[in-house]
């Protein structure tokens, strides 16, 4: 029997042999593993490293020194990284000052990501689809890139300077190597994150996450569910339960889906056009649960160590998604592209909202498309798959502006509406990320060639003519669409980190 081949991105091959038995690489064995250990840790950590049973310095150094331990783990000595980048930012936020900081901190914690991302892809395996040591930097850069512009916020802009959320996250003081290390690699987020803001962990170690959050909902100290801190059994429960749901739908359904036959010959050839939309669309919706589970297992282990209560709904029960990453119902039944990118991958893309969107003065919106394609990595297939991306939003906005206000004068209008923006969403999404997962050019374009550039082309022509409308026609709304416009944007933006600002704040430019 052939010997099986183990990456040289892996770490410790303990598990080899489970690997073997599941025949799965024993990278991905290492991760779900040491994830599973990191949801039985939280636990532990909640209940007896608790702020009232022991000291921030303990909670900081604990949290850390695990998050290594499963660093080391997984990724044997590539993890030094880690420990590098954050190194390194560090010095330069103490030496460069809180008026430059933040430029330096972003150009060096996004040029060493993207150093990586080439020798991974194109030294060690291109096309490697496993867990590499790339991806929990992409997590600490986003971290490193987040605090240093809260520090300068709070530390060289004045408030009247700052929009309410830049307000609200601003950092007054300069973090101790030991904060600094344990917001970027704690045990909790090492491995899938998700990236939270620095007052926010800070908060969760201190234990005043829940005294803030309750004064939030109740607007008041002695707020009605002040007498005990609200327990996560429940809710991890239920996102365990999620978790498991993905994973069996991934393992079962996903391999008779296969992306790739999008664009293969016999395929493309034999099968009507319509069929064709149909696969595509069945081919996307098979690969989001392995995305599903990943981050509703980093969201579990979260909210099983007490971090992530976000107050309380209207009818009294406690929120746990200060860090969620996605809304899985939101996702499949977007109705607009922005709905589905604004609960897909949540919290990165607030990340790309506050360091990029907010503080660029040109084109913010192709800036930030551009800041996440670096960001992600440098298979050309995120290229495509962003500037489509780009199009596609401006496409999905000027439609949203200028047609919906038309099928606002009566609910069955307004169904129709949404049922027919919902299919175009899913089949406008699903032929835009092709590119991202088939991750090379030429199968890419192939597969756009194979649909006449339909949607392209499509999206040009609506742009065009929409944008030869008269201004003051195409922006007139209505009461009723006013009205409308402020239900969708309550019901999308349900994330307390998530509201957008207006725009004369969010087009300010940061110094």
């Amino acid at each position: 029997m052939a010997t099986a081949k183990i990456n040289p991105c892996t770490g410790s091959t303990l598990l080899q042999p489970i690997s073997d038995l599941i025949n799965l690489p024993i990278d991905q064995v290492n991760f779900v593993v040491c994830q599973l250990i990191a949801l039985l840790t939280a636990i532990w950590f909640r209940l007896y490293l608790h702020p009232s049973k022991t000291s921030t310095f303990v909670r900081h150094f604990v949290a850390t020194l695990l998050g290594f331990y499963f660093a080391l783990f997984c990724f044997g000595w590539y993890a030094l990284h880690f420990v590098f980048q954050s190194g390194i930012t560090y010095t330069i936020m103490i030496l460069a000052g809180a008026e430059h900081m933040h430029k330096y901190c972003f150009v060096v914690a996004l040029g060493y990501l993207s150093l990586c991302q080439v020798t991974r892809v194109y030294i060690f395996d291109y096309g490697m689809y496993s867990a590499d040591f790339t991806g929990p930097m992409m997590i600490i850069t986003q971290k490193i890139t987040s605090l240093a512009f809260e520090i300068h916020d709070g530390l060289a802009r004045k408030d009247e300077q700052l929009t309410p959320s830049q307000r609200r996250l601003a950092v007054r003081r300069m973090p101790s190597l030991l904060e600094y290390f344990s917001y970027n690699c704690n045990f909790m987020g090492i491995l899938v994150g998700p990236t939270s803001s620095y007052k926010d962990y800070i908060a969760f170690i201190e234990g005043t996450a829940y005294h803030s959050k309750y004064s939030e909902t109740n607007g008041k100290e002695n707020g009605k569910y002040k007498q005990s801190e609200p327990s996560p059994k429940m809710e991890v429960i239920h996102k365990l339960a999620v978790c498991a749901i993905s994973l069996l739908v991934y393992l079962t359904v996903s391999k008779r889906f296969s992306v790739e036959r999008n664009v293969d010959d016999a395929f493309i050839a034999s099968t009507p056009f319509y069929t064709r939309v149909i696969y595509l669309y069945l081919s996307m919706l098979t690969t989001r649960p392995k995305y599903y589970f990943a981050w509703t297992l980093a969201d579990a282990i979260n909210n099983a160590a007490g971090f992530g209560f976000n107050g309380y709904n209207k009818d009294g029960t406690p929120r746990w998604d200060l860090v969620s990453n996605i809304r899985i119902a939101n996702i499949e039944f977007a109705t607009s592209f922005k709905m589905f990118l604004d609960n897909w991958n949540i919290q990165t893309a607030l990340w790309l909202k506050r360091v990029c969107y907010e503080r660029c003065p040109y084109n913010p919106t192709a800036a930030t498309f551009l800041l996440s394609a670096i960001w992600h990595g440098v298979y050309p297939g995120y290229y495509l798959t962003f500037l489509t991306g780009i199009v596609m939003t401006k496409t999905a906005r000027a439609i949203r502006h200028n047609v919906r206000q038309y099928f606002l004068g009566s609910s069955t209008h307004k169904l129709i509406y949404d049922v027919i923006t919902g299919a175009g969403t899913q089949v406008a999404i699903s032929y835009t990320v092709v590119p991202f997962v088939l991750l090379s050019v030429p199968p890419s374009l192939k597969f756009y060639k194979s649909c006449y550039f339909c949607l392209h082309i499509i999206c040009f022509l609506v742009i065009t003519m929409l944008s030869l409308k008269p201004r003051q026609i195409r922006d007139k709304p209505t009461e009723n669409s006013l009205h409308q416009e402020h239900l969708q944007g309550g019901l999308v933006g349900n994330n307390s980190h998530s509201a957008t600002d207006n725009n004369s704040n969010q087009k300010r430019k940061a110094t």
